[in-house]
């Protein structure tokens, strides 16, 4: 029998052998070293294509399964192969489990059409919607009916740059960009581009499930510093000249919980700011500080409201001054704050800004500081508010100072 016999049915048992074995034992099993180019897309799941399809031969009756040395050319051969299956492959540079900053490079590298006033928005509407989503921990997949309903309202009340309610087309787009993973289909996945009505009637007849692949839902259900970053590099590349806000508040992302991390589940770990080294703290703190600069440069010359009113920069500044605090009080005569933690597990702390925003203070981790109840209260009521915001000053200067300074080295200008 040809390659050309295997059907569905037998990629998919080889999968679920896969996932039973585990990715080491299946390769040594079929004799096939790890893919260095193409992989299988299966649920979210990314799968060595080659020995996929040589496994696959193995469950054609009376076949036997195929070794690396019995046929060649990945591209020609098995990705052609699973790819008239129906079935997603993506290149390595595509795979979605490489962190936060793999899937910023790549959403920076998007290829999208253009008007003369800007880019299109179809894929950054779309993405913000299902980060939303992963961010309420709402169902990483829906049926197409529901994806096209919703996608369709947003483009028709936010294409800001002549966008039509067509979802299919940032659905096909991302889905071959390796971000989107749809479910349910027979055959090949049509490309976004090209005569306008094949996606239109593919998902009408094939009315797939579809979400972001799975590394990147749970990626941003958890990392609320994934989540900062990703939402403000679409909105830097995208939006320029535009006002994101009204799209972010509809989708549930101009709040301050989007910079918060959430749990995967009931026996995690505790908190980063508790177990991670202080590198790696450094340069989260660095990051979460880039973001809000960022997000102050974007938003220079808005209306003051706007200005002073961002919550996506407020909860990445306080996310940042909790990474610095490392679970403690940062007032230095502290008299000893609670052991006690919130449900969550975290330190019971209040960050507070040093001179409040209406009085010309900056919502900016250099001047906020991580405080107990009892130094909170004294900074906010006490007799004395005046002279300890004023050495609050100081000492976080130098505690933001000190952080940053860990990451870039002496002499980096920040």
């Amino acid at each position: 029998m040809a390659l050309s016999d295997i059907g569905r049915p037998e990629v998919l048992r080889a999968v679920e052998e896969f996932d039973r074995l585990g990715r080491d034992a299946f390769l040594r099993r079929y004799r096939f070293q790890a893919s260095r180019t193409y992989l299988l897309v299966v649920d979210g799941q990314h799968y060595d294509s080659k020995a996929v399809v040589g496994a696959a031969h193995g469950y054609l009756a009376g076949q036997r399964p195929l070794t690396a040395s019995e046929f060649s050319g990945g591209r020609d051969h098995a990705v052609k192969l699973l790819g008239a299956l129906g079935f997603q492959v993506v290149s390595q540079e595509s795979a979605t489990d490489g962190g936060a900053d793999d899937l910023v490079r790549r959403i920076a590298r998007l290829r999208v059409a253009h008007t003369r006033t800007g880019p299109l928005l179809y894929q950054p509407i779309t993405l913000l919607w299902a980060v939303g989503r992963a961010l309420r921990g709402e169902p990483r997949t829906l049926p197409w009916g529901e994806t096209s309903v919703a996608l369709g309202g947003l483009l028709e009340e936010f294409g800001l740059r002549g966008e039509r309610a067509r979802p299919g087309y940032p659905v096909l787009a991302l889905h071959h960009a390796g971000l989107w993973t749809l479910q349910g289909h027979d055959g090949p996945v049509p490309h976004a581009h090209g005569d306008a009505s094949v996606p239109r009637r593919w998902f009408a007849a094939q009315q797939p499930a579809g979400g972001l692949a799975r590394p990147l839902y749970d990626l941003m259900r958890t990392s609320g510093q994934a989540r900062v970053e990703v939402i403000q590099t679409i909105t830097d590349r995208f939006f320029e000249g535009l006002d994101e806000v009204p799209l972010l508040e509809a989708v549930g992302l101009y709040d301050e919980s989007v910079a918060a991390d959430l749990p995967c589940g009931p026996q995690d770990a505790p908190p980063p700011s508790a177990t991670a080294d202080p590198a790696s703290l450094a340069a989260r703190y660095d990051r979460l500080c880039a973001v809000v600069e960022r997000r102050e440069e974007s938003r220079r010359g808005r209306r003051r409201e706007r200005v002073t009113r961002d919550p996506i920069r407020s909860g990445s500044a306080r996310r940042a001054v909790l990474l610095r605090s490392a679970g403690r009080c940062e007032n230095p005569t502290c008299g000893g704050q609670p052991d006690d933690v919130t449900d969550a597990g975290d330190p019971i702390l209040e960050v507070d800004h040093i001179m409040e925003i209406a009085a010309d203070g900056r919502d900016h981790p250099s001047q906020m500081i991580a405080l107990c109840p009892n130094c909170h209260a004294v900074k906010t009521r006490g007799v004395t508010r005046h002279e300890v915001r004023s050495t609050f000053l100081e000492v976080v200067r130098e505690l933001h100072e000190r952080a940053r300074t860990r990451v870039t080295g002496p002499g980096d200008g920040h």
